[in-house]
């Protein structure tokens, strides 16, 4: 077992992310592919993410380039396994072949393009494709906002359908239920909060809710169309007369397009200072998909995500 994470390492950590951390203790580290760790941030995170106990790292890329990284900030891999390859493109498919064997449990995106490892996931024959379509969700830790907040999808469907989106909701469902959201509660937005023929998104929150009834979507309290204020103020769905259990207190909250969840989701990140992790569900295992921009901390509690949805699926039902 790695040395605890160091000073040099840490970086400040969400009140929320901290406890998504402390719910993985005492669960071995999930084995992780790590994408192409090619740069610091990337490999620092991966070894922070040891370090913490969270995943045992199978780094996947240029041995040269990974070693050389390593000695340039003084880290030590401690002997960890590197599968070498020519480059970005090999790493992902290399590490998405690793996945489907089952050898790791989990992908962690280091130093290429979202669409360069989602092409090898999402690739008919590489064996991570699920009954369900893949979608990403941003866990963010909001210090104004009383409890977690998912937001989804803010990085792979750019204008998802009816059937996209129902995957959408259920995906971002069961993670909340693997951060142990036994409800969750979850808001369909729009620009208002009635049924508006000529805005489509308000269609869809209609059915989605409708199919939440059928059956077809299970395990959350769903609301929709809902304004994003009247989904996350109380204030406001009361002002608006709004008699919900999802209406000013939403733990999820699910944008008609990948442009709004994205706008969302980074004005919540550099506005309000909130933290943020980034998961994809849906595949046969969970995907780390974090921006290279990204510091550890947000590493870390991506990581810790992965962890809690992984012992969730080994969980006897």
């Amino acid at each position: 077992m790695p040395a605890p994470l160091d000073t040099h390492d840490a970086a400040p950590i969400g009140e929320r992310h901290r406890q998504l951390l402390e719910a993985t203790h005492g669960h071995p580290p999930i084995p992780t592919a790590v994408v192409h760790p090619c740069d610091a941030p990337s490999l620092r995170g991966a070894l922070a993410a040891w370090r913490e106990g969270l995943i045992e790292p199978l780094l996947v890329g240029p041995r040269t380039r990974i070693e050389a990284l390593a000695v340039e900030f003084d880290a030590d891999l401690g002997g960890l396994r590197i599968v070498d390859t020519p480059h970005s493109h090999a790493s992902a498919e290399t590490a998405v072949r690793i996945a489907a064997s089952g050898e790791a449990r989990a992908l962690m995106k280091g130093a290429l393009h979202t669409d360069e490892l989602m092409s090898a996931v999402l690739a008919r024959d590489a064996g991570l494709r699920s009954e369900r379509q893949m979608s990403h969700i941003y866990a963010l830790d909001v210090a104004s906002y009383p409890r977690p907040l998912l937001i989804t999808d803010g990085a792979l469907h750019i204008q998802p359908d009816l059937a996209a989106k129902r995957d959408i909701v259920q995906n971002a469902i069961e993670l909340a239920h693997a951060i142990g959201l036994a409800r969750p509660r979850v808001a369909i937005l729009s620009a208002v909060e009635t049924v508006n023929p000529r805005i489509p998104s308000t269609l869809d929150a209609a059915a989605l809710c409708k199919m939440s009834q059928r059956g077809q979507i299970t395990g959350g309290e769903l609301d929709g169309p809902l304004a994003i204020d009247n989904a996350v103020s109380l204030q406001a769905a009361r002002t608006k007369g709004l008699d919900s259990v999802v209406a000013g207190c939403a733990d999820i909250l699910v944008a008609p397009d990948l442009e709004a969840a994205n706008m969302i989701a980074k004005l919540l990140i550099h506005l309000a200072g909130a933290q943020a992790a980034g998961l994809v569900m849906g595949a046969q295992v969970p995907i780390m998909l974090t921006s290279r921009s990204d510091d550890v901390a947000t590493r870390l509690a991506s990581a810790a995500l992965a962890c809690l949805v992984v012992r969730r699926g080994d969980a006897p039902s």
